[in-house]
């Protein structure tokens, strides 16, 4: 019995044994474990932006018009002596006007009421209420008008002769009609007389015509 549990005691031990030897389990590195998904932030693509095309410059080439009846050819005015002379003239006549003007604007006063007659002073009433002195002032008046209308055409005038228009007959600028030896130039002497004029003496009898 005594050799039994020996043996059993043996048996035992040597059981035992295998309880003492320890298994060392080896952990896997953290490598072993399932990497975690990291999941990449999806980046937004910036737009690309179209490069505009340059815009297409086209050239312009600036070309004259020019009308069927216009001359290219530059007319030849009277010479700066010339216009001199007409200037002279103009001025004349022109300080004769004003001087003129003066006298009519005396005459045309109304002595009973010390006011110059007016277009709003009507023939009827004139005549009927003050008579012949009335009537007078008032053809006065109408003169008046017709010089200040000629100071308007000398005034003119002297700015033509300022642009260096002086003197070209206006219906013959485009295309000269040679119904005068000058043409499409005024004759001096036509000027001389009358230097308001923009027509030559036939050009004007064809117009009236």
């Amino acid at each position: 019995m005594a050799k039994k549990a020996v043996k059993k005691a043996a048996t035992k031990k040597s059981a035992a044994k295998p309880k003492a030897v320890k298994k060392t389990v080896v952990k896997a590195k953290a490598a072993s474990k399932p990497a975690k998904v990291v999941k990449a932030k999806a980046v937004k693509a910036k737009p690309v932006e179209k490069k505009k095309a340059p815009a297409k410059t086209t050239k312009r080439t600036h070309v004259e018009v020019i009308s069927p009846t216009k001359k290219v050819k530059k007319i030849q005015g009277y010479s700066r002596k010339d216009l001199e002379e007409f200037k002279k003239v103009i001025l004349e006549k022109r300080n004769e006007i004003i001087e003129q003007l003066q006298v009519l604007k005396d005459q045309m006063m109304d002595p009973t009421t010390g006011q110059y007659v007016n277009e709003n002073s009507p023939y009827s009433l004139h005549m009927a209420e003050q008579g012949t002195d009335a009537m007078e002032r008032e053809k006065l008046y109408l003169w008046a008008q017709r010089e200040n209308k000629f100071l308007g055409y000398l005034d003119d005038a002297l700015q033509r002769i300022e642009n260096g228009t002086f003197g070209i007959c206006i219906e013959c600028i485009d295309e000269p009609q040679n119904l005068c030896p000058t043409c499409p130039l005024v004759p001096k002497e036509r000027l001389m007389a009358v230097p308001h004029t923009q027509h030559c003496l036939q050009v004007k009898q064809k117009m009236k015509s």
